[in-house]
């Protein structure tokens, strides 16, 4: 089995989004990031013979503190007597001295994440597939111009118990689902459900997701509730109609977004199942009438075509089921209008979702903490950003909803779910699965 093979498109992908990041001598890594998917493994001894055990033995890879999967100038190779040699690389790549790791330290170390039992991982597995795992640590590192020399350990953490686990999770709801159609189907794309509250994440979770998916050949849209936000206009008639509401005084809460073209826009998405058919996907501006938000001009909205394998589809409140009008009172009164909002939602929502991947918080407060957070950073980047008083503003407005709808979504899951196609992952203050 050579890794190679399974690296074959990252040389003749040409439209990667970003260019290659420069390094402070000003020089490029394009040979360097390239590197460690050389490794050759002898037909008579597959990775799946890799096990943590091999650590111990005689002329195992050497661990040192580099941090990608990479080995330098020479790569090794394992032969059916689990014994490595020195094989010289004939190529362009560079030859001098980095920090790198084995192969059997990312197998250790993708075994010891998180998710690793939730997701039905097994170090078999993990073994048969770890040049996936190469091949998509290195897209991930081109994504976001990290150096993979040297990958922090959170960083490390987020792409191999993060990032890669999900995908791999969402390329199995995949395959279940193309296996429900017979040959010559049209199959419409498997719309992925990411229900997590503000600033978890979520956004940069799917950003990494829609581009693995475009990297390795497949078409994805996505898709937020923040794109069926009511427009401006709509949005003043609906404060107008609920006077002396705070939660429906700005967008945010149920009764706040265009279902109808919610309906619309998915039914007309998950559609695109042959190739030339193409639409043109809503954006909201959240930066229109000083903050206030509308939905963006049509002319700026991304065009998508088909065939698309998969839809992802994220929000803060997708999945909330409406309560008994006594438990949400209890809560906030004025999220008795909210609940009544949200009982039309499953029709405009969450039907088209059939793979939920639920993010589940400890506790809602970490929302401000997290949204306090990103303004800060965006204020000291010289950038307009709101004040701490207009941040806890903001996130008071979400807050309810958040304590009276999130016991039931994580311990029931979304409405109409399957309990065979939902995934949900606890994160702790530090956005890291638990």
């Amino acid at each position: 089995m050579a890794v190679l093979s399974a690296l074959a498109p990252l040389s003749t992908t040409s439209s990667l989004p970003m260019s290659w990041p420069t390094y402070g001598d000003g020089s490029k890594h394009t040979t360097v990031a390239s590197c460690h998917h050389l490794i050759d493994l002898a037909p008579s001894t597959r990775l799946s013979k890799l096990s943590p055990s091999l650590c111990t033995q005689s002329g195992t890879l050497p661990a040192t503190n580099g941090c990608p999967w990479m080995l330098g100038s020479s790569i090794y190779h394992l032969t059916g007597g689990s014994r490595w040699r020195l094989k010289p690389v004939y190529s362009i790549f560079p030859t001098s001295p980095a920090q790198v790791s084995s192969v059997q330290d990312l197998f250790d170390f993708i075994c010891s994440g998180p998710l690793f039992d939730k997701l039905g991982m097994t170090p078999e597995k993990v073994a048969e597939s770890v040049d996936k795992w190469l091949a998509y640590g290195l897209h991930l590192c081109r994504l976001f111009q990290l150096n993979e020399l040297y990958l922090t350990f959170p960083q490390k953490a987020r792409f191999y118990h993060y990032y890669i686990p999900v995908f791999l999770w969402c390329e199995d709801q995949i395959s279940q689902h193309y296996s429900k159609f017979k040959e010559g189907e049209d199959i419409p794309p498997l719309v992925i459900g990411f229900s997590a509250p503000q600033g978890c994440g979520k956004t940069t979770l799917v950003f990494a997701l829609n581009y693995l998916f475009k990297v390795t050949g497949r078409k994805c849209a996505t898709l937020s509730i923040d794109d069926f936000y009511l427009t401006a206009e709509d949005q003043a008639k609906l404060r107008e109609e609920n006077p002396g509401n705070a939660l429906l005084e700005l967008r945010g809460n149920a009764g706040s977004h265009d279902l109808q073209f919610s309906v619309e826009t998915l039914t007309v998405v998950t559609n695109l199942t042959k190739e030339g058919m193409k639409m043109k996907l809503p954006r909201y501006d959240k930066s229109a009438y000083n903050g206030k938000g509308d939905r963006a001009d049509p002319s700026t909205w991304p065009e998508v075509e088909g065939p698309l394998t998969a839809v992802l589809f994220e929000g803060w409140m997708l999945g909330f089921k409406p309560l008994p009008a006594d438990v949400v009172t209890a809560v906030d009164p004025q999220l008795e209008t909210v609940n009544k909002n949200l009982e039309a939602y499953y029709d405009a929502w969450d039907k088209f979702v059939k793979a939920w991947i639920v993010i589940k918080i400890q506790d809602p407060s970490c929302v401000y903490q997290w949204r306090l957070q990103a303004e800060i950073a965006m204020r000291e980047a010289g950038n307009p950003g709101m004040s701490d008083e207009e941040v806890k503003d903001f996130v008071s407005r979400y807050l309810p909803a958040y304590k009276a709808y999130l016991p039931t979504l994580y311990s029931e899951g979304p409405n109409g779910s399957d309990p065979e196609h939902l995934l949900v992952i606890e994160i702790d203050e530090g956005r890291n699965p638990l």
